[in-house]
């Protein structure tokens, strides 16, 4: 039996808790974007042009970085309260690379560590392949 490379990503634009799991095996890393909110009071002193290139510049690297840790996974839950889920899978969607990963996206409200560790469990023994 092929053990499949499980991911969730739980985000938004500020931050993605990346949970990787591999039988019962369950690790977290975080990734954080460099579009904070002093980088955004600091870009819009400069003018409403400047924040907004600022942000763009930096949404990219955000989601570039996620990407490059999705590769080499067969499944990735995208989950989260906000937009940011959708946008990456649409970028993802242009780049050949993620072609062969299934992606799934879910909604949710907020939730505590120990919710999300329920939910991403709940899902993926759902899931059969």
């Amino acid at each position: 039996m092929i053990t499949l490379k499980k991911m969730a990503i739980c985000m938004d634009h500020s931050s993605a808790k990346l949970m990787l799991i591999s039988g019962d095996t369950y690790s977290v890393t975080i990734i954080e974007s460099a579009f904070t909110r002093d980088v955004k009071l600091d870009s819009l002193d400069k003018g409403e042009t400047t924040m907004h290139n600022t942000k763009q510049q930096d949404q990219a690297k955000y989601y570039k970085e996620i990407a490059s840790v999705i590769k080499g996974h067969d499944h990735v839950l995208l989950f989260g309260a906000g937009h940011a889920k959708t946008e990456l899978l649409n970028l993802l969607k242009e780049d050949r690379h993620f072609d062969q990963i299934k992606f799934e996206l879910r909604s949710t409200d907020k939730m505590t560590d120990k919710q999300e560790y329920a939910f991403v469990r709940e899902y993926f023994s759902n899931v059969h392949s």
